[in-house]
C-alpha cells in the first residue's frame, strides 16, 4: 500500500463514504444526501447555492441530488418574500429524522477512526488537518 499523502487521503476519504453508505443503506439514502442533510442541520432554510458553496457540490449536480432528495420527502423547496428566483431549503420531518441516522453514523464512523488515538494527538491532527486543507484552498 502506498503511504504518499494523496493516496491516503483518496482512501480515507472513500473509505470513510464506504462505511457511511452501510450504515445509512436502510435508509435509502444515496451518495450526496447525507452531506446536504448534514449541512442542512446547521442551515435549515439557506438557498441551493449556499448548500453548493457549503458541500462543495457542483450546481448541476446539487439540483440532481435536491430533486431525489425532494420526491423522498426529506427536503422541500420554498420562496421566501416572494423572490421567485431564489428557492430556499428546508428540511421535512423524515428529512430530520435521517438527518439525526447521519450524524449518528458520523459518530460512530470518527469514534472508530479515531480509536486509540490521545485527545491531544486528536487536537494536533485537526489543526494540521484543517491548515491542509486551507493551503489547498488557496492553491491557483
Amino acid at each position: 500500500m502506498d503511504d504518499s499523502f494523496h493516496y491516503m487521503s483518496m482512501i480515507n476519504h472513500m473509505t470513510i463514504q464506504k462505511k457511511l453508505m452501510e450504515q445509512l443503506k436502510d435508509t435509502g439514502l444515496t451518495l450526496g444526501q447525507p452531506k446536504v442533510l448534514d449541512y442542512l442541520k446547521d442551515h435549515d432554510g439557506v438557498s441551493q447555492k449556499e448548500i453548493a458553496a457549503g458541500c462543495l457540490i457542483e450546481a448541476g449536480s446539487l439540483t440532481s441530488i435536491l430533486n431525489r432528495m425532494e420526491e423522498k420527502d426529506l427536503i422541500e423547496r420554498k420562496m421566501l418574500n416572494g423572490n421567485r428566483r431564489t428557492f430556499h431549503i428546508f428540511m421535512t420531518e423524515t428529512g430530520k429524522k435521517n438527518q439525526k441516522l447521519v450524524e449518528e453514523a458520523f459518530k460512530k464512523i470518527e469514534k472508530t477512526a479515531l480509536n486509540g488515538i490521545s485527545e491531544e494527538e486528536q487536537k494536533l491532527f485537526m489543526e494540521i488537518f484543517c491548515r491542509i486543507y486551507r493551503n489547498l484552498a488557496d492553491m491557483k
